[in-house]
């Protein structure tokens, strides 16, 4: 007798409608991929034929593999490819990152630049080999100010907090309990700016009283008397860098009244004044480079000058002369790790100060090989420019006038803060447009080359602070909003609301951000 075979299986039907047919899967295309240095533009290994679903963590693994270092460390790469410049349009990002694969980001993107026929340079940056967590949540309201909160500093270690307000106070705060540690008295007018030594022993501040005053953080006494001379309040502070004087470091101070004092911290005694500008000096940055190594101060004026001073003795090696307005703010490339000395992500102290000083010289020698000491000066003419004042082909012993590398142009209204990332490869510009632009610093190419725009906020972008492994920027404006942007997909990562009115100032260290303003609170905003 024959076998009888079972009956067919029912169709499955839904709502009457049989199972539709599976779609039977796209075959991914191969494309040619040349992987080349982000820094300097240079081919990484010769062009690969590979499938363009990979997806970037199979990128970062062949990457690994084709560098022909001897060590076996892992180095972790963000890729992008440079859109064509018939490509970009007005305001429009310049660039594609891959976040997922060449085929979903490149290939799919909607400017339909490049096809599976292209030989598609990639550009690969190192990143951190740590990464910093996005906060999403307010961890603490620390109240006791009694005015507008105007100025905010973690200190290296990033253990304390000093906030400075128009209440003549500065008040120091524990990070790890998250409460008040000390209040210091002394200014008799509002505190405009504090600023950590890099071995975070000393904490200066300075005030609309034109006095300029040293504390000690751990007893939150003061460390002498006011330091006075200043006939107007006090714009700026810098601190000598830690690679440059372990012993005793210097003190500089910009004010109203357009002048520079350098200070002694052991006697606080005037070493120099610098009398250059002929009207209010309103940023002042200490830098680590120089003709001779011996550093450098940078200082921005309302005379439409940004000037240039030797450390040593106060002698002047430039003025630069190009913007047409006031100029508001400086940074430098090096300002991370000026700031940090030698504390760095793995929170290992130095054993002794000499060790300190190696450390921090080692930091800062590493980030000027790949890249001089850059200077980045904004102002209220709605641009900034791009300086490299002491590399090889560009320094002029004599002074004279250095021209910039390039003028970065886009913002409508008056540039209110620039901010280097810890690496130097990016910088970011706050303005009154409520815009913030994101700059290529790395080096590739045309340095300041436009990246993208970041919209979000609705009113004016005060301050600007960046995460230490440079892969997130954080925001604060008159809109009462504080926000963290991914620069991945160049959008918002987070959004921190909380603030009853304009958020003054704000810092990142670690995964904490710290922001303060005219509602007189303290937040502290963690993940």
């Amino acid at each position: 007798m024959a076998t009888l075979l079972p009956p067919p299986k029912r169709p499955k039907l839904y709502h009457g409608v049989a199972e539709p047919e599976p779609e039977p899967q796209k075959a991914s295309p191969n494309v040619v991929v040349q992987f080349v240095n982000e820094h300097d533009g240079t081919p990484i290994a010769p062009a690969v034929n590979l499938p363009a679903n990979v997806a970037r963590e199979g990128l970062e693994v062949l990457v690994n593999q084709l560098r022909t270092k001897d060590d076996d460390e892992h180095v972790p790469f963000g890729f992008h490819v440079v859109l064509p410049e018939e490509a970009t349009k007005p305001n429009a990002p310049t660039r594609i990152v891959i976040s997922k694969s060449i085929e979903v980001d490149v290939l799919a993107h909607a400017s339909h630049a490049f096809s599976e026929e292209d030989v598609l340079v990639v550009s690969c940056a190192p990143q951190s080999v740590f990464k910093v967590r996005p906060a999403t949540r307010c961890s603490a309201t620390l109240s006791g100010h009694s005015s507008p909160i105007l100025c905010a500093s973690f200190s290296p270690t990033g253990n304390l907090l000093a906030t400075g307000s128009g209440d003549t106070h500065v008040r120091l705060w524990d990070l790890y309990t998250e409460t008040p540690s000390h209040m210091l008295t002394g200014h008799t007018g509002w505190v405009l700016c504090v600023e950590w030594d890099p071995l975070e022993r000393k904490l200066a501040s300075g005030g609309h009283d034109g006095h300029v005053r040293l504390w000690d953080p751990k007893t939150g006494k003061p460390m002498g008397d006011a330091m006075k001379g200043h006939s107007k309040w006090v714009t700026s502070l810098a601190w000598e860098p830690l690679h440059l004087n372990l012993s005793t470091p210097r003190l500089a101070s910009s004010s109203k009244d357009g002048t520079v004092r350098v200070w002694s911290t052991a006697t606080r005694k005037l070493e120099y004044a610098l009398g250059g500008h002929t009207a209010s000096v309103n940023v002042i940055k200490w830098g680590g480079g120089g003709l001779n190594g011996h550093g450098v101060l940078y200082t921005a004026s309302s005379d439409r000058t940004v000037r240039v001073w030797d450390a040593r003795g106060g002698k002047q090696l430039h003025i630069l002369k190009n913007h047409a307005h006031w100029v508001t703010t400086l940074a430098l490339n090096t300002d991370f790790v000026l700031r940090t000395g030698p504390f760095d992500h793995t929170g290992k102290r130095p054993s002794s100060d000499e060790e300190a000083q190696a450390l921090a010289l080692k930091r800062y020698t590493a980030l000027v090989s790949r890249t001089p000491e850059l200077l980045i000066s904004g102002s209220d003419d709605h641009t900034l420019f791009l300086w490299s004042l002491f590399a090889s082909s560009n320094a002029e012993p004599g002074g004279g006038k250095t021209k910039p590398l390039t003028r970065l142009t886009g913002h409508q209204r008056q540039v209110s803060h620039v901010a280097f990332s810890p690496d130097g490869r990016w910088a970011a510009s706050a303005g009154w447009d409520s815009a913030v632009r994101l700059w290529d610093c790395s080096g590739a190419g045309q340095l300041g080359k436009f990246v993208a725009t970041l919209r979000g906020h609705v009113g004016p972008v005060y301050r600007l602070a960046w995460s230490a492994d440079s892969r997130m920027l954080v925001s604060a404006s008159k809109d009462a909003t504080v926000k963290i942007w991914d620069l991945k997909t160049y959008k918002i990562k987070s959004d921190l609301p909380g603030h009853t009115d304009e958020v003054y100032c704000v810092d990142f260290v670690a995964d904490k951000v710290v922001s303060g303003g005219r509602d007189r609170t303290v937040k502290i905003w963690k993940n």
